[in-house]
């Protein structure tokens, strides 16, 4: 069965976003693999909000070979995108309904494993109903104060087992855990 992976950035107390959703403070250095990352999967779940912004994104004509074929290797991945709008888009099927059920049919079929991109909403659904396999944690070495945690609302708590620790270059530190 394929895995559903969480692989998201985070700052180090706890934020996935800022207060006005911005993201400028990723880090993404050449050592994070993040090239081996995608070679792993090949599928990629959205919510709408996130895959309008991200999931048809071509890059500057500035752009670098590296930055380019990242979003090459991203766009040729299948997509799903769950949103109440039920839109019809050749690039990414749409599910609007029946989320446990759809998802559960996906990680069935053949293939490699599914990269849970979020949203926030989409994200803290798919914790809540425990269908996160894996954790895949990047603390960035900046303090917020403020923004969208990544852990919101959870009404129980969530056992996890620590599989790898990556330190890089930048002083990101990811954490890989899958579930319990």
């Amino acid at each position: 069965m394929k895995k559903i992976i969480l692989d998201l950035a985070v700052t180090l107390d706890g934020f996935i976003e800022g207060p006005n959703g911005e993201i400028d403070w990723c880090i993404m250095d050449d050592d994070m693999d993040f090239d081996g990352f995608l070679s792993g999967i090949d599928t990629i779940f959205y919510g709408r909000v996130s895959y309008d912004a991200w999931g048809n994104y071509q890059p500057e004509a500035s752009a670098n070979a590296a930055e380019e074929q990242l979003w090459k290797a991203v766009h040729s991945k299948k997509k799903y995108v769950f949103s109440r709008e039920n839109r019809q888009d050749e690039r990414a099927t749409f599910i609007s309904s029946d989320l446990v059920e759809n998802v559960n049919t996906i990680r069935q079929q053949e293939g490699k494993d599914i990269w849970l991109y979020g949203g926030a909403g989409l994200i803290k659904t798919f914790i809540k109903e425990g269908l996160v396999d894996v954790y895949r944690i990047s603390v960035h070495p900046i303090v917020l104060g403020s923004g969208k945690p990544l852990f919101e609302d959870l009404t129980e708590r969530l056992p996890l087992k620590l599989i790898k620790t990556n330190v890089f270059r930048s002083g990101v530190v990811q954490l890989v855990y899958e579930s319990n």
